[in-house]
């Protein structure tokens, strides 16, 4: 461990001087890595810098020493290798030592990494984003990170729905049931929330480049005709099974989606008139 002194200097007389302080220096770490030795490991990983001289110790104990580590990433790393986090190496006797079949480096592009493959736990992975830009890199790690998200409450909440604009089609059709039975205004609302429900499918399709119209229409008359498994499959712009498919929504997002769709509708139709402030005055101009 470094101990930092600020404000310090070392005056010395002699060039021998400087060399007994730098064997001195040697000493110490030579006595360190004696230490971590010690708890029969061939693999160290260090979060600062590994001086030139302990990095040839290690390769002679044939130890390979990884410096400069991620922070965040040498806590997920200790995770997954079932290794404890060391700060002093006193006790090797109490220290937990992790495990991984295969270390090696590959290439991602220009860059060099450190691959740990077979770890202990077993069910961990590295995702590398890769793009033209900050934003595109950006907006896929948000997009990256939706999904995890989305995983993460599905294994909460095992429930889920049909895919691909299957769900909201029923959902629509439920709700125009409504409509012939009920009496005033309330009809126009019921209708028009059947419509907004059928614009995600239309989006869905928007996004893919196909023709939604086209293809709402197409879900529509094979809801009509009792296909309810119907759905759009986005790989070729057709309607498909979305049972056969695998395409499956969780019913926690979808819950979510509707019911802060609606909340956000809500507020905006109890607005019943906007205060807005006079710009301030500049003079000069």
């Amino acid at each position: 461990d470094k101990i930092k002194i600020y404000g310090s200097r070392v005056k010395v007389d002699s060039m021998d001087k400087v060399a007994e302080i730098e064997e001195e220096e040697k000493k110490k770490m030579k006595a360190k890595v004696e230490k971590i030795k010690s708890h029969g490991i061939n693999v160290f990983i260090n979060r600062q810098l590994i001086y030139n001289y302990p990095e040839q110790l290690f390769a002679d104990a044939g130890i390979m020493a990884i410096e400069h580590a991620d922070f965040d990433g040498v806590e997920r790393l200790s995770s997954v290798t079932g290794a404890e986090l060391v700060s002093t190496f006193d006790h090797p006797e109490l220290v937990t030592v992790g495990e991984a079949e295969l270390i090696e480096e590959i290439m991602i592009g220009e860059q060099k990494l450190i691959r740990f493959s077979g770890v202990k736990s077993g069910s961990a992975c590295s995702i590398v984003l890769r793009g033209a830009s900050t934003h595109v890199l950006d907006e896929a790690e948000r997009s990256l990170h939706d999904a995890l998200a989305v995983l993460s409450q599905t294994v909460k909440e095992t429930r889920v729905t049909l895919g691909g604009g299957c769900a909201e089609m029923l959902m629509a059709n439920a709700v125009d049931k409504l409509v012939p039975q009920t009496e005033g205004k309330k009809a126009l609302a019921i209708e028009a929330f059947a419509k907004a429900l059928r614009e995600l499918p239309t989006t869905l399709a928007d996004n893919g480049g196909y023709d939604s119209a086209e293809l709402v229409q197409q879900l529509r008359v094979a809801h009509h005709n009792g296909e309810s498994t119907k759905g759009i499959n986005m790989d070729e712009g057709i309607l498909g099974d979305m049972n056969e498919l695998g395409i499956f929504e969780s019913f926690k997002l979808k819950e979510h989606v509707l019911l802060a769709a609606a909340e956000a509708s809500e507020v905006i139709l109890r607005v019943d008139s906007i205060v807005k402030s006079a710009p301030r005055q500049r003079e000069g101009y």
